[in-house]
């Protein structure tokens, strides 16, 4: 069955139509002969509810079925009563009625909750970091970040800017920081080095006509860890030629906001 929107997307707009949603889950509530999941993938949680009265054979998958498990469900969107409605849930005035399910993955009893806040060691979510991503509050970490790229790209698009890549394996040059070095298995006995900040690259850039260059970098800095600094980092890189600096001040001021 092919996905048709994401579990954290249905809402009341799509009432009475069928869909097919898949992702992990996240509780489950069995009554006997009723039972309810909630289903959740990047965009958040919807309720998804089994019944003989739906499908026989879904209800027998949902039997089955235990946390972080993984699903498709196919069923009809539907509006739930008045008193049973959640406004702590964004998909909280209706559920879907499935008719048919499939469990695609099986899960072991996860070593911590997938849910924001919860109260172990940093070494334990790197350990399972896969799982740790899972939180709401990670992705949306991640989701943030995305659409943060995103604008700036669209910014630099409509300033005339162009992304330009600059290579990542280069010559080792002098500045203030510590070059990562790469062996070549090609050239026995010689290294690249992974750049701090594509500077040799803007500057040939800028010589070679493209007066406005931009681009969102990879840096490396063979440095010990401090509050504000760590080996690899990204920053954005920002090359005008012919201007002065009122103009530089002018594009940064009108990028920052965003």
């Amino acid at each position: 069955m092919k996905r048709t929107t994401y579990a954290g997307l249905v809402d009341d707009k799509l009432i009475g139509k069928e869909v097919v949603l898949k992702g992990w889950v996240q509780k489950r509530r069995d009554l006997g002969g009723l039972i309810f999941i909630e289903l959740r993938d990047r965009e958040g949680i919807v309720q998804l509810v089994f019944s003989e009265e739906f499908g026989k054979d879904a209800l027998a998958v949902a039997d089955k079925l235990r946390g972080e498990y993984v699903v498709e469900a196919k069923g009809t969107v539907v509006a739930r009563a008045p008193k049973e409605i959640n406004p702590k849930m964004k998909t909280g005035k209706i559920e879907v009625d499935i008719t048919e399910a499939k469990i695609l993955a099986v899960s072991k009893t996860p070593p911590f909750y997938i849910e924001d806040g919860i109260n172990v060691s940093e070494d334990l979510k790197l350990k399972y970091r896969y799982l740790d991503l899972r939180r709401p509050e990670m992705q949306y970490n991640i989701l943030l970040r995305n659409r943060i790229i995103q604008s700036i790209h669209s910014f630099f698009d409509k300033e005339g800017f162009i992304d330009i890549e600059t290579p990542t394996l280069t010559k080792s040059t002098p500045e203030g920081a510590r070059d990562y070095l790469v062996p070549s298995r090609v050239y026995p006995g010689s290294f690249y080095a992974l750049p701090q900040s594509p500077q040799q690259f803007k500057q040939m850039l800028m010589g070679a006509g493209f007066d406005k260059y931009y681009q969102i970098a990879r840096c490396y800095r063979d440095e010990d860890l401090r509050g504000d600094r760590q080996p690899e980092f990204t920053q954005i890189d920002m090359e005008m030629s012919f201007a002065d600096q009122e103009e530089i001040m002018d594009v940064t001021e009108a990028l920052l906001p965003r």
